[in-house]
Parts: C-alpha cells; sequence; structure tokens
C-alpha cells in the first residue's frame, strides 16, 4: 500500500485498482464495467467467462480487508444495457446479500447513461457528477472543476516503460495532476489507454501486486 496526499487528502493506492480512503471509511472504484463479458458474448465476440465474478470477488476481498463502510464508484458500474442479464444481476445480488450493510455510491458514467441505472434491490444511491465528499470532487469524466480536486475515471489510464522499441511494458496506473487525478479501471475485462504526464504529475504504476511510484525519466512516452 501506497499513501498520497490527493487534495488535501491521505489516500492509500491500492495494487487491485483502487484508493482506500480511511478519513471516509469508503473505498473509491472506478469502472467496474460489470457486464462487460457477456455484453460482448451478445455481440459473438468471443471472451474470457466470469470476469464479472472476479471483479466482485476482488471487491469483496478489499471490503474485508479494509473494513470499509462506503463504496463509491466513479462510472460506468454497468457496462451496457447486455449487463443485465440473468447471470450478471444474479452475481450482484449475492454480492449485495452478502455486504448488505455498505452504503453504496454510483457516479453516473458515460456508460451508466446506456445501460441505465443498477436496479432498485441493489440500493445503490446513483448521482451525477461531481459529488462533493471530504473535500473532493468525485466524478466519472476527469475534467477540472472550480469546487474542488477531481478523482475521475473513464481514461483506463496506462503508462509505457522501458527503453527500447522493443522492450518496455506498459502498465495500468494511478495519475495524478495538478487539479485531477485518474484512478485505473479496476473491472478485470478493461483495457488500457497509455497517457502522456505533464511536468510535475505523479503516476503510480501498479505491477506484480505492487504500487511504483514512476519518476519521471522511467516515463515513456506512448
Amino acid at each position: 500500500m501506497v499513501t498520497a496526499d490527493v487534495g488535501g487528502q491521505r489516500l492509500a493506492l491500492l495494487p487491485q485498482k483502487a484508493i482506500w480512503w480511511p478519513a471516509q471509511q469508503a473505498l473509491l472504484i472506478a469502472d467496474a464495467h460489470l457486464g462487460k463479458a457477456v455484453s460482448f458474448r451478445r455481440l459473438g465476440v468471443p471472451v474470457p467467462e466470469a470476469t464479472t465474478g472476479d471483479t466482485l470477488s476482488r471487491l469483496t476481498g478489499l471490503v474485508e480487508r479494509h473494513g470499509a463502510r462506503r463504496i463509491v464508484f466513479l462510472g460506468d458500474f454497468l457496462h451496457s444495457v447486455h449487463a443485465h442479464a440473468a447471470s450478471t444481476l444474479d452475481a450482484l445480488a449475492r454480492w449485495r446479500e452478502r455486504h448488505a450493510d455498505l452504503h453504496l455510491t454510483l457516479v453516473r458514467g458515460n456508460h451508466d447513461a446506456h445501460a441505465g441505472d443498477p436496479p432498485a434491490w441493489a440500493r445503490m444511491e446513483v448521482v451525477d457528477e461531481p459529488l462533493l465528499l471530504g473535500g473532493l470532487a468525485l466524478c466519472h469524466h476527469p475534467v477540472p472543476r472550480d469546487s474542488a480536486y477531481v478523482l475521475a475515471g473513464h481514461l483506463h489510464p496506462g503508462i509505457v516503460l522501458g527503453g527500447r522499441p522493443h522492450d518496455h511494458l506498459r502498465l495500468p496506473c494511478f495519475w495524478f495532476g495538478a487539479r485531477v487525478g485518474v484512478l485505473p479501471a479496476f473491472g478485470a475485462f478493461t483495457g488500457l489507454k497509455t497517457i502522456r504526464p505533464g511536468a510535475g504529475d505523479r503516476v503510480f504504476a501498479l505491477a506484480d501486486q505492487a504500487v511504483l511510484a514512476v519518476p519521471p525519466a522511467a516515463q515513456e512516452p506512448g
């Protein structure tokens, strides 16, 4: 676990692609994309099975490890309307029953606009961005706001590390700029968008269950 001061708050950056916010006893999760695999299979694209179960299992591990009382999802909770398939909703229902006391909040993202809100039985507070909490603006889209420092998702950020063209790594990462921070995508079946950090930005790569601060000299343009 690596801690970082962001927008006046001390946050723990987790190798499981999430943030633990001790002052709020909350986990911050971006881009879960539940039901993405079943959505692709509906379109005839062969993709891995059980990705929703894997995502929810990792979420359970974080809740239990940190004693979380709240989860805030920073958009794109469900991938599409096809995510309302019985297999996905059954898995979500079992997970929700196991964590009945958790306060769940979803800050709507672009995929949520098409997928629709989660079912009422999920007992999830659903709001438009920004959600102002503890001096931070919790959003889906990484757009600066005058009200507070923004934490967002949407980009599925990845950083390229290495020197030679055919000898480099592209890893998921946390990316903190002067006014906006972006979380890695939490979902088990998501891609990466290579970022181009600016001067003074802080980047933390995720590799081998570790969070690693990336010095500017180690960052390779995408």
